[in-house]
């Protein structure tokens, strides 16, 4: 029986079948829905309805890390992936930070991390979407900085603003987090404490990186993923036949069945 069930529950996370990728996305999209959550209550003062919705979000999640930690061929290794302390970073701060403090709500947006390294997520999307075939690199690159840009923003609204600050500061937070990745620096809204200084400069390294990197993909050619049997060359235009390295002959999909 419990062997059936690891089973099935290994299938629903790595299978191939339709209804596996079917729960895969529905995965992502909770995950995208609780990230938006994170976003929109972290400047909202906790009320008992917030907190209960709190300990539901953080069961769930805590469930969904330890069927993944079950049905993982390494678990130890599984536990060591960023994507796996942000979760667990994030069921702490659900389920026992409300005894102590709030001040460590802001961890619950690294829930965003989950989505840059959903790889079984991509490996559907590239199988069965041209468009992110296409698009890939300027979608993965588009979200990287949206984590980046939020994650950062809780950091900021934390350290730099009052308690009470509210929504307002948390919108003070974002602007002030944009104006410094884009280098714009109004300087209407500043850090004036060592740490708040280094937090800028971090900001502005890591950002404009980020920013480049969205921008370059967005400017470059659209190339697809496809790994080349005979020399492992895995970027391939679109409609190639033929690998450019090799020569080798390519089987890339596309909207009619394959080249």
């Amino acid at each position: 029986m419990l062997k059936e069930l690891h089973r099935s529950v290994r299938l629903l996370y790595r299978g191939r079948s339709k209804r596996a990728r079917r729960f895969r996305y529905g995965l992502i999209t909770f995950d995208a829905l609780t990230i938006a959550y994170f976003i929109f209550t972290a400047a909202v003062t906790q009320t008992p309805l917030l907190h209960g919705i709190n300990v539901v979000l953080g069961l769930l999640i805590l469930t969904d890390l330890l069927a993944r930690l079950w049905v993982a061929p390494d678990p130890v290794k599984e536990l060591r992936r960023i994507y796996t302390i942000a979760d667990i970073l994030v069921i702490a701060t659900l389920l026992l930070v409300p005894l102590f403090t709030e001040e460590l709500a802001f961890l619950r947006i690294l829930r965003g991390l989950r989505l840059i390294h959903s790889y079984h997520l991509i490996r559907d999307l590239r199988r069965e979407s041209r468009f992110f075939r296409l698009h890939e690199d300027s979608i993965l690159a588009a979200v990287h900085l949206f984590v980046f840009i939020f994650v950062t923003t809780s950091f900021v609204f934390v350290f730099a603003f009052d308690e009470g600050a509210g929504p307002a500061g948390y919108i003070d937070a974002l602007y002030f987090t944009v104006a410094t990745l884009t280098t714009t620096g109004f300087g209407d809204i500043t850090m004036t404490t060592p740490g708040g200084k280094l937090l800028s400069v971090f900001i502005m390294i890591i950002g404009v990186a980020l920013f480049f990197q969205l921008a370059r993909a967005v400017i470059q050619p659209s190339k697809v993923h496809y790994t080349c049997s005979e020399c492992g060359l895995t970027r391939h235009e679109p409609d190639a036949v033929h690998c450019k390295h090799c020569g080798e002959s390519l089987k890339i999909e596309t909207e009619g069945g394959e080249t």
